[in-house]
This record gives C-alpha cells, structure tokens and sequence, in this order.
C-alpha cells in the first residue's frame, strides 16, 4: 500500500501531470484540498472510489482515513493543489506516516506562479534584470516567518517575487518593497490562475493595494513584483541564441576558404 502525494496544478485540470492523472485513476481511495483543486480532477478517480474532501478535516482526521486505507491494503492518492513542495502542509503529513511504516511518494505539478507566468505570456528570468526568483509569503494570521526571510530582507536582492497568501498584506508589501524596486516598480496579481474566473491586476507598488480592493479580492491569489514583468520590448536579448555566443552544442564556424 502506497500513499501518492499528487500535485494536481493551480486549477486547470488539464494541466494536472499524466502521471498525478493516472495515480487517481488507479487509487481506491482519494482524498482532495477541495478548497483548490477542482472535482473535476478527481472525478477520474475509479467508479467506486472512496473520495473525500479534506478542507474541512484536521491532520489527525486525515491521517485516520489513510490509516483506515492502509488496513484494507487499498492505495490512496492524496491530491493537493498546485505542487506539493509549496505551502502544501505535507512535511507534517509525512511525517505522521513515517512514524506509522506507511509508505508514500511524491508527484510534483505546475506551481501557480509558473502557471501564473504562463497565462501573461511573460518569462520572469531577464538577463541583466533579474535572474532569481524568490517564492515567499508574509506573515499574517499563519505562522511567523523565519529570521531574514522578511520582505525588506529578501527585497534587497532585486529578484523576481511571486509572494503567496498576502493578497490581504498589500500595504505591508509596498511598505517593505518600495524601498528595493521604486515606487513604480510593476505588480501583477494573479487571481485564481487556471480556474474558469481567473484574472490579473496591474500596476504598480504604489497603485496595486487600491486597484485590488477595487477588485474586492481577498484570496487564492499570488502577487509577482519585479522590474523583469516591464514590456519585453525594454530588455536586451538573451545571450543563449546570439550568433556570436558559442557554446558545446554550437561551436565556432570554420571560416570559409
């Protein structure tokens, strides 16, 4: 009996992996982060399937569930949204099955800020802009952040951000930023990417907190700062291509006799 922790993508159900589909097509009992991942996606599961919501249990309920499965000798596919790597709330999940001899494995899916960058058509990596980018979240009502992982720490790399859970932080957020990357440094909020509502705010640090209460939206949405989000027309080419650039794979032309 294996536990399949599966990333099922930030919402669009086709953008789940084949394999993450085919572990929940196989799995007798599927337990979903119905809060984030469409039912569509486990819809696939097999006819007959013991399928549960987990939004509104605790760890000790989920665990009892899978421990339940592993009695019978039945695998589970344990669904969570985006990739399980990123603020997914595995590592205590784990944890508990280690203790119990549980065996379990891990199948990555799209994060929403890679799903994110794909819907604006934009690539968050600039050469001689940025070259980083820094996955993060700020500190609200959920646990505290570790020493140096606080905005105006991280803001003083200059890197890409794709900040997570802070939709209702926007104040702090420029507060902290503005500092590092200028007042008009662009925003991008990223509403529910790869669901049917999905949608993308605008702006800048010093106009993003009033454009989003505008919107009214106060949750499941990432917030991209960085000079790397201006027009690509503002950016000088990568080096990986040039002509001029010669690398292993493409060596220096003989010059013609």
């Amino acid at each position: 009996m294996t536990v399949h922790f599966i990333g099922a993508g930030p919402g669009d159900p086709d953008l789940i992996t084949v394999r993450g589909l085919k572990l929940i097509q196989s799995c007798p009992v599927c337990l979903f982060a119905g809060s984030l991942v469409p039912e569509q996606i486990v819809a696939a599961a097999p006819e007959g399937a013991r399928v549960i919501d987990t939004a509104p249990m605790t760890l000790d309920e989920i665990i009892d569930e899978i421990k339940a499965a592993h009695e019978k000798g039945q695998n589970v596919a344990r669904v969570h949204s985006g990739d399980p790597s990123i603020y997914g709330a595995t590592a205590e999940q784990m944890r508990r099955l280690d203790a119990l001899g549980i065996d379990y494995d891990v199948t990555p899916g799209v994060p929403a800020f890679a799903a994110a960058a794909a819907a604006l058509k934009t690539e968050l990596t600039i050469p001689e802009v940025a070259q980083t980018i820094i996955v993060t979240r700020t500190a609200m009502k959920s646990s505290a952040m570790p020493n140096n992982e606080d905005l105006d720490t991280l803001g003083k790399s200059g890197a890409t951000l794709a900040i997570h859970l802070s939709i209702r932080n926007l104040r702090e957020v420029e507060r902290q930023l503005t500092p590092h990357y200028g007042a008009d440094c662009p925003v991008i909020v990223a509403y529910r990417v790869g669901w049917p509502d999905e949608a993308f705010i605008h702006g800048t640090l010093s106009t993003i907190a009033a454009e989003v209460r505008a919107s009214k939206i106060t949750r499941t949405a990432l917030i991209f700062v960085g000079h790397a989000l201006k027009p690509a027309a503002d950016f000088r080419d990568s080096a990986l291509y040039d002509a001029d650039h010669v690398h292993v794979l493409r060596p220096k032309k003989k010059a013609k006799a």
